[in-house]
């Protein structure tokens, strides 16, 4: 069986396929809808459709996966601007997720454009044309982020989107947050399905900033990051602030973040130097806090997040 036979597709409710992964035992998408993800939680909160108005839109792709973020950022800066210069750095673990999604054909009912852009990306892994140059870098992303910072490259947006954190803490560690947060241009934005503690925490120790973005088939939100002096997050946060519920979950046990000192540790060593630093915190347990917010409405719909 060949590496792209492990991959099946899945339906998710909006019509289009994801994949699952037996690697990490999840979804590469939520079920609520892999397409509309794409576009929610990580085109929209990066405010990609103003950004194309630039003559050069630079995108950085943590977790390439299917290349459905990808596909959606270009399918919207190329509505917008048709003649914008994109650079686009994708990370990946495993080629064949790429690969897979264009044998199965999973871009036919995106009316999408860019099928032999992304066909090209996934097997030759580089694409130049007129308006597009993109490099899709294959190997453990702690390694390869290393890579980015030092080629200069500072990223209008920056997509994280790992497996969870408890099954990849790795892609979600401080260290590597702060390096992700190296290659963030000053006024970028970076955008995360996920409203976790640990992740927010994560970010805010990298000196970025952070607001809530709206949430997209289940109840919990996600998270769009900045550096402090960012206009576009500065305008962002003015319609989608944390709230107190959300500000409370990041002074509790859960908000206590991965940690990979030296960017190579395994799963299980992440996860167990988490717990170990969470049974010896000071910080109010989680349980506490989601017992105090389950009253209210606003609790309730943050109750979906994962600790």
């Amino acid at each position: 069986m060949s590496d792209l036979e492990n991959f099946t597709p899945k339906l998710t409710a909006d019509g289009s396929f994801t994949f699952v992964s037996q690697e990490f035992g999840e979804s590469f998408h939520s079920h609520y809808g892999a397409k509309q993800e794409s576009f929610f939680k990580f085109v929209e909160p990066t405010q990609l459709a103003t950004a194309a108005q630039k003559p050069v839109l630079r995108l950085l792709d943590i977790c390439y996966g299917l290349g459905y973020n990808t596909a959606a950022a270009l399918q919207t800066i190329w509505a917008v601007n048709p003649s914008c210069c994109v650079e686009v750095i994708g990370l990946e673990l495993n080629p064949s997720v790429p690969q897979a999604a264009i044998a199965h054909h999973l871009f036919n009912n995106w009316n999408c454009n860019y099928i032999e852009i992304l066909k090209e990306l996934a097997f030759e892994h580089q694409v130049q044309t007129p308006c597009l140059k993109a490099k899709l870098l294959i190997g453990d992303a702690r390694t390869t982020i290393t890579l980015v910072h030092q080629s200069g490259f500072w990223a209008d947006a920056i997509f994280l989107d790992p497996f969870s954190p408890p099954q990849c803490p790795q892609l979600w560690a401080v260290e590597f947050i702060k390096q992700l947060s190296l290659c963030l241009h000053q006024d970028g934005l970076l955008a995360t399905y996920s409203c976790s503690a640990a992740v927010r925490t994560a970010l805010l120790s990298a000196g970025l900033i952070i607001g809530s973005t709206p949430p997209v088939g289940r109840r919990s939100p996600g998270t769009v990051a900045a550096h402090s002096g960012s206009a576009e997050l500065k305008n962002y946060l003015a319609l989608t602030p944390l709230s107190q519920a959300e500000k409370e979950h990041l002074l509790t046990r859960a908000a206590i973040p991965y940690r990979d000192p030296q960017l190579s540790d395994s799963t299980e060593v992440i996860v167990m130097r988490r717990q170990q630093e969470q049974q010896t915190s000071w910080l109010e347990p989680t349980s506490r806090w989601r017992k105090r917010w389950l009253l209210g409405t606003q609790g309730r719909d943050f109750m979906g997040t994962s600790l």
